[in-house]
């Protein structure tokens, strides 16, 4: 779906998340170096936390005060369920949901299970929120549930590698959180008022305009740093409202996530 370059999670060193992607190569080429410059500013600036910046939704220094800013907001106290995506760097907003009795629901990484969500009950937790709202801690605090069996989403928490001042997101490249947003669209979940959040370090906003975007790629509400809130509802596009975009899918996509497998039988 979109790209980025990559060497780790089992994929051979210079293998880029994007390699079994469909889509315009030039656009996947620019995503591609706009993910390379946001992952070496954030390593040069030694900002980054283990296991590094590349390749990966980057962890980074005061995520937690961005998930406490997050945490300030009206619609974070409105919201009383919460799809979240599973990186380290969303982590503390994870951990600060179940902390004040949200339901939270986590995507299985990579999509890689028939049930693809976890489903963390704040009030039956094996563990303390931070270590359930972590993928090892939801194996024991969380029960894995499929897309039928969720309720309907109040507030999305979505990882970005970059993003800019006009929401558009941009992922490392693998094409999973905008299938998770297809997938909540089709089933009703996710809705014109449900608000889409993303927390990142301040070198991972961009100008509005910078990031290259696809009719996919789904953009974000609220910009939360460390240090501000940028509301980019009155500038940011359209989201994607068909659900999945069978043609934009390869075989190998396909055969890799087995809810897509099953829903391609269909």
């Amino acid at each position: 779906m979109t790209g980025a370059a990559n060497g780790s999670g089992g994929r051979g060193p210079g293998r880029r998340h994007d390699h079994d992607a469909g889509g315009d190569p030039e656009l996947l080429a620019a995503k591609a170096a706009l993910r390379d410059e946001v992952w070496t500013a954030l390593t040069e600036a030694r900002v980054a936390r283990f296991p590094g910046a590349r390749n990966r939704i980057s962890n980074f220094v005061g995520a937690e005060a961005a998930a406490q800013r997050l945490r300030d907001t009206d619609a974070w106290r409105t919201a009383e369920t919460v799809k979240a995506n599973p990186d380290s760097a969303q982590l503390p907003v994870r951990q600060r949901a179940l902390e004040d009795g949200k339901t939270v629901y986590m995507a299985v990484p990579r999509l890689a299970e028939p049930e693809p969500f976890f489903l963390l009950d704040p009030d039956h937790l094996a563990d303390p929120p931070r270590k359930a709202a972590s993928i090892a801690g939801a194996t024991r605090s969380a029960r894995r549930v499929a897309v039928a069996d969720l309720s309907a989403v109040d507030l999305v928490v979505s990882g970005c590698v970059a993003v800019g001042e006009d929401g558009a997101r941009l992922g490392k490249g693998g094409g999973f959180a905008d299938l998770e947003f297809a997938l909540a669209t089709a089933a009703g979940l996710i809705g014109p008022g449900t608000l889409v959040v993303t927390t990142v370090h301040e070198l991972q906003v961009r100008p509005a305009g910078e990031i290259p975007t696809a009719p996919h790629d789904a953009p974000v509400d609220l910009v939360i740093t460390p240090d501000r809130v940028l509301d980019c509802r009155t500038r940011r596009g359209a989201r994607p409202t068909e659900g999945i975009r069978w043609s934009e899918l390869t075989p190998e996509k396909i055969a890799a996530i087995p809810l897509l497998r099953e829903l391609a039988r269909r």
